[in-house]
């Protein structure tokens, strides 16, 4: 300790400056929390996702309504927050319109003044001023932490308003002060996984959230697909590709990556030019981007992918006995002058009967044309300067799982037995379960991205694609990918992926009760958040389980789950007030957000308050902060004891 001491004695050299940070921390761990907000399954939906972001979850819209009611029509309402959420592109709009500029400048600068006042009241000054936008921070400063009546401070407020707008600084400040309203409605980011796949965005949400203050990522199974092909997992990269091919997505391979997919193009118009692929058109029915033709360049792109990922996801099951997964080497049970394949014993016809690459003696093998697809494809993926930007940054803010303010962060599941107990799952040669098994979990994926790329590592880089679709990883939680049946069979029970025993059993309040003590989280305060099934809320199913212990926020943000969902995904935020969950509605588009003022229509479906307001105190950084200053009255005893000599 007195080594510590000493090293604090530097930053604190004095009784002074020592007393000042403890009056400082203290003060602090009375404020009111900070606002969390948590997503889930994003799925590359961009628009909504940011839209999301900029709205503060509804906080700012809250805000502005809590001020402004009585005194602004609802009209100048929407506009004040449309102004908030795309200053830029609403001050282009404004500037086409036939008013009188100067006056809506001078309106508008002080009710965004108000706004701002709103929204940063729960924090310190210095943590405002930290937050404020470079150029405008003193600024900003004075205006919204101006106290006073008398004239003299009037006049020196509108002088201020006044000199913004007489130097033509109205619209940089406009654009500064609602990245800083945006700034302060949110203090935490939850994103409690899947941001990839399905939607066109992900790297556009992969560079927001690099941009984000303070965040947290919970990786899903469709993160972690993506980590394992910038890992050099040849399976994982088949996935990648087939599911951008299936959902007309190709476009976040090139343009967001720089993925080289003429090889695979080439390679799959050739093999397959005189097959319709009718099976693997594309799952996107807006197709936007390309012709009819395009879409069917698309199937047969997704078909060839498809046979190469069944061949390299055989090799690795072959490989890895523990894996557990026989029941999905499909490619030796087809009959292919029969056009049949058995499954558990029983026959049934495949849609499809040309199959050109497979080999009948050794179906598992990939042709000389696939393997060359294959290693263009792993170079690529392996070589892309901004994929993997993006794949170090899931690794620096991402875990498997997060326990934050006595709430347990995680994608998909728990294994569990039917009988509530904890499944132990085998992982090199480890039999593991509850919270040890998602801690060797993380370790193995940063093994596999950041350790050698050889033989000595190569059972970490095979086990991300298990962590991806195995029947006992707690981010997939299914029994199995039924991506075979449903390609090439038509019934529909052959479709079906069962899901894990624990998604029974989360209805039970003593099972979320287990989980919570296994991950030394509070029984009493303390909840579950997940994400990865998607609530099918058209059918009434509820997404709060076990009365209140256990939240599943994926309602259907990716507009390919809307259909089964009904709704556009849910939002929680936990403030110091306590915990509520939005269920929301499709959002249109950026351009009718913008043009029209539409914002994202939301419904409150829990709303749980606390007895007793959150404070500062009460978190995670509140316990951090106490021992913080519990080391500074040491160093202060230190002090006044003659111990350690202050420093003027």
């Amino acid at each position: 300790m007195d080594k510590y001491l000493n090293q604090l004695s530097k930053t604190y050299k004095n009784i002074q400056e020592v007393s000042e940070e403890i009056i400082n921390l203290q003060a602090i761990l009375n404020l009111p929390k900070g606002t969390e907000l948590f997503l889930s399954d994003i799925h590359g939906e961009y628009e909504a996702f940011i839209h999301i972001l900029n709205n503060g979850s509804g906080i700012i819209k809250s805000k502005i309504e809590s001020i402004y009611e009585k005194t602004l029509t609802e009209g100048d309402r929407k506009d004040l927050a449309t102004l908030i959420y795309y200053p830029e592109e609403k001050l282009n709009l404004i500037k086409k319109e036939n008013i009188n500029l100067e006056e809506w400048y001078r309106i508008t600068l002080y009710r965004l003044i108000e706004v701002t006042k709103s929204v940063s009241s729960k924090y310190t000054r210095s943590k405002v001023r930290k937050a404020m936008p470079d150029g405008f921070d003193y600024i900003i400063d004075e205006l919204i932490h101006l106290q006073g009546d008398d004239i003299n401070k009037e006049l020196y407020y509108n002088q201020i308003i006044e000199s913004i707008i007489d130097l033509n600084r109205a619209d940089n400040f406009i654009v500064a002060i609602s990245d800083l309203i945006k700034r302060m409605a949110i203090d935490h980011l939850h994103i409690v996984g899947d941001i990839y796949d399905r939607g066109p965005g992900a790297p556009i949400i992969m560079d927001k959230l690099m941009n984000f203050h303070s965040l947290d990522i919970e990786w899903g199974n469709h993160d972690i697909l993506w980590m394992g092909a910038a890992a050099g997992n040849e399976a994982c990269i088949a996935n990648v590709v087939r599911i951008c091919s299936r959902y007309d997505n190709l476009s976040t391979l090139e343009d967001g990556y720089g993925i080289n997919i003429r090889p695979i193009s080439i390679f799959a118009t050739e093999t397959y030019k005189d097959d319709s692929c009718k099976a693997f058109l594309p799952r996107n029915k807006e197709v936007s981007k390309y012709s009819n033709t395009d879409k069917y360049v698309l199937s047969k792109i997704q078909k060839a992918i498809s046979i190469i990922q069944f061949k390299l996801e055989g090799q690795l099951i072959k490989k890895h006995p523990e894996y557990k997964m026989k029941d999905r080497l499909l490619l030796d049970k087809m009959n292919l002058e029969d056009g049949t394949v058995t499954i558990g014993g029983i026959e049934y016809k495949l849609n499809d009967k040309n199959f050109p690459t497979i080999d009948k003696k050794n179906p598992y093998k990939l042709s000389e044309g696939e393997a060359e697809v294959v290693e263009r494809l792993k170079s690529s993926f392996m070589h892309s300067e901004k994929l993997n930007k993006h794949v170090n940054f899931l690794y620096a803010k991402g875990h498997v799982y997060k326990v934050f303010n006595s709430n347990i962060l995680f994608h998909g599941c728990i294994p569990m037995k039917e009988n509530g107990e904890f499944d132990k799952v085998e992982l090199l040669g480890k039999s593991l379960k509850g919270k040890e098994l998602l801690d060797n979990i993380e370790n193995i994926a940063h093994k596999a991205y950041f350790g050698e790329k050889d033989e000595s590592n190569q059972e970490a880089i095979d086990l991300m694609w298990y962590f991806w679709c195995g029947p006992k990883s707690p981010l997939f939680g299914k029994d199995k990918a039924a991506t075979f049946e449903r390609y090439f069979l038509e019934e529909k029970e052959l479709h079906k992926e069962h899901k894990n025993p624990y998604y029974k059993l989360i209805n039970d309040e003593k099972v979320c009760d287990k989980i919570l003590e296994n991950f030394d989280t509070s029984i009493e305060d303390g909840h579950i958040i997940n994400g990865h099934v998607p609530v099918k809320a058209k059918d009434g199913e509820n997404p709060v389980k076990a009365n209140g212990k256990l939240i599943v926020i994926d309602g259907g943000f990716a507009k390919a789950y809307q259909p089964t969902t009904g709704i556009a995904g849910y939002t929680l935020t936990y403030n110091s007030h306590g915990l509520v969950l939005a269920m929301n509605e499709p959002f249109e588009s950026k351009n009718k957000a913008i043009e029209e003022g539409l914002d994202i229509k939301t419904q409150t479906i829990l709303k749980e308050n606390v007895i007793s307001r959150k404070r500062v105190a009460d978190t995670d950084i509140g316990v951090k902060l106490k021992e913080e200053i519990d080391d500074l009255k040491q160093l202060l005893v230190a002090y006044r004891e003659g111990i350690l000599k202050e420093k003027i």
